[in-house]
């Protein structure tokens, strides 16, 4: 055969490079003049991403492997696909089409795995509402989404009714409401409800649904997909739209970035309803690993479903981070290997990293928001930080890091828009752009402009950026105090807290001064068996902060008020401060 590459002609160069000579047909096909001519987009080479793939492949590459455990329910991917299939075919013949609304109830049991392939699969939109909500925000969140269906887990049925009623008396149209009944036996007689009559049962509803369901892929892959409502740390929550496209690379973003191998064991402490489980509703079926499903998440849960499972992969607030270094040593399990744990929402205190660490889980920092589709930033780990000491390696791994797959983040000047210096000082606003960012806010458009006005998304976080490109978190632009005309970090002060011995948990938010303008408030909540006096926790700060950054109040809780996802709401515990009145 002769090589092509000998018919070399003395024609014109091409992009800088000898022209070739070759056969008419090559020439006709990839040396015209207009090179790109003739290049068209078809259902050969185009197909909208949308995250239901994950479940169509793994149905065939995984069919008789895990795809979910729950106490003693078990199914294959096979199973879980037909299932899937016979709930989309069932939720079609009660009428529910493309961009219909169907929302959601539960803690994370097998119906929310199940509802976060179903309910696109019919070309609808998932509403996952927070399971911790009471009954007057479910039904101002139900309202406002316009849901057709509400499927509810037995243990919140009172939330939901209470919720429909307060719908019904405002002349608005009730959901349906789907119960989804207990299907773990070893659960059955922990306060299981004397009255589960509903409009449909979940089980019973599914298996009036067809398995040959034909899937009504999305149109284009900007069609909504879920519906996730902020947490409400700051405001009312929002209404952020997620699309298929961006639900479908952040999962594979975020399986890439945490060495999620093929055929993980996934332990769901995470809660699905808080952005879809941070897209690993999706991204365990893309490798078809195993969802070990938890009702309730507890130190003794977590260390027996790791034994049990071999859970290789988990993930969670650093509030769970805290309950599992805090474990009473009865709860606790050797692990019989490294345990990666994904942690996000409040910047985890060093301390805390450097426990998980010595118990054998490895812990990785990501960072991001509902409105970024979960994870936006991952503080990637350089081999040569292996050698450093603990506190510092602790330190290092409790920045929020670089950019995720698909994004870009950066830190600006919200005013002028330019990027602040790389000096580890300089505080500015977390700024995001890229494909996993949101479509918008429901009903909000001003709202949505307002998020990415300057063609960026602003966070509402400020940070500083480091010399090597990696951020870190200072504070929400509503938490920082001005005392003085100083700036105070309430993360700097909340992280010298946390290495106080009694100090299980802290939260510093500002005191209205009659001097200083603003003082720092430190509720703390003391480890069990602790005790501790105010000034001592003032001495302490004292002894660690520069003195205008110290505390000037300290206030003992039972507990902190979080949302569901871990994050303190710091405007409850302003409230509070500010009836306190003025410290001087």
């Amino acid at each position: 055969m002769i090589s092509t590459l000998r018919l070399v002609s003395k024609a014109r160069n091409v992009y800088g490079l000898s022209r070739i000579t070759y056969p008419n047909y090559i020439q006709k096909s990839y040396l015209s003049d207009k090179p790109w001519e003739g290049l068209i987009r078809s259902s050969a080479n185009y197909v909208p991403l949308s995250p239901i793939s994950f479940l169509e492949r793994s149905a065939i590459v995984y069919r008789d492997r895990l795809s979910l455990v729950y106490g003693d329910v078990k199914y294959t991917w096979k199973q879980t696909f037909d299932r899937c299939l016979r709930l989309a075919s069932a939720l079609a013949q009660l009428r529910i089409s493309r961009g219909d609304v169907v929302a959601t109830l539960s803690p994370n049991v097998p119906a929310m795995c199940e509802l976060h392939f179903a309910v696109p699969m019919t070309g609808a939109v998932l509403c996952t509402l927070n399971a911790r909500h009471d009954s007057d925000m479910v039904s101002i969140l139900l309202r406002h989404s316009e849901a057709k269906i509400i499927f509810v887990d037995y243990e919140l049925l009172d939330v939901a009714r209470g919720a429909l009623e307060l719908i019904a008396k405002t002349k608005s149209k009730v959901p349906l409401l789907v119960s989804i009944d207990e299907t773990d036996k070893t659960n059955l007689a922990m306060n299981y409800p004397t009255d589960t009559t509903c409009d449909l049962e979940y089980e019973a509803l599914l298996a009036t649904g067809q398995p040959e369901f034909e899937i009504r892929r999305p149109k284009d892959e900007l069609d909504p997909i879920t519906l996730n409502y902020t947490s409400g740390t700051t405001s009312n929550p929002k209404g952020v739209i997620y699309n298929h496209r961006g639900t479908y690379l952040n999962s594979l973003y975020t399986v890439l970035l945490h060495d999620m191998g093929a055929m993980p064991a996934y332990l769901w402490t995470v809660p699905m309803f808080h952005c879809n489980g941070w897209c690993l509703s999706w991204g365990v079926a893309a490798q078809g690993g195993t969802n070990v499903c938890i009702r309730k998440v507890t130190p003794k849960g977590i260390y027996d479903n790791i034994a049990r499972h071999k859970v290789t992969h988990m993930g969670g607030a650093p509030t769970v981070l805290n309950m599992i270094v805090n474990a009473p040593e009865s709860d606790r399990k050797p692990l019989p290997y490294k345990v990666d744990i994904m942690t996000g929402g409040s910047p985890p205190p060093p301390p805390i990293l450097f426990k998980m660490e010595e118990l054998g889980f490895r812990v990785s920092h990501l960072y991001g928001l509902t409105e970024t589709s979960g994870p936006g930033t991952v503080c990637t780990w350089k081999p040569e930080w292996d050698s450093l000491p603990a506190d510092e390696s602790a330190k290092l791994k409790s920045r929020q890091g670089v950019q995720h797959l698909g994004l870009e983040v950066d830190i600006k000047d919200p005013v002028t828009m330019k990027t602040v210096p790389s000096d580890a000082k300089t505080m500015g606003e977390v700024m995001f752009r890229g494909n996993t960012v949101m479509s918008g806010y429901l009903k909000d458009s001003k709202a949505t402009e307002d998020a990415f006005s300057g063609g960026w998304f602003h966070s509402g976080d400020l940070g500083v950026k480091h010399p090597d490109g990696y951020i870190e978190l200072k504070d929400r632009c509503k938490d920082v105090i001005i005392s003085g005309g100083e700036n105070i970090s309430t993360i700097e002060v909340e992280t010298v807290l946390y290495n106080h011995p009694a100090v299980f948990e802290a939260a510093v938010v500002a005191r209205p001064d009659d001097h200083w303008g603003e003082t720092p408030c430190a509720f703390v909540k003391l480890k069990d068996g602790c005790k501790v006096s105010a000034e001592e926790i003032i001495k302490f700060s004292q002894d660690c902060l520069p003195r205008y950054m110290a505390l000037k109040t300290v206030v003992f809780v039972e507990h902190l008020p979080k949302t569901s996802t871990g994050k303190t709401q710091k405007f409850i515990l302003r409230k509070k401060a500010e009836a306190m009145g003025s410290l001087s």
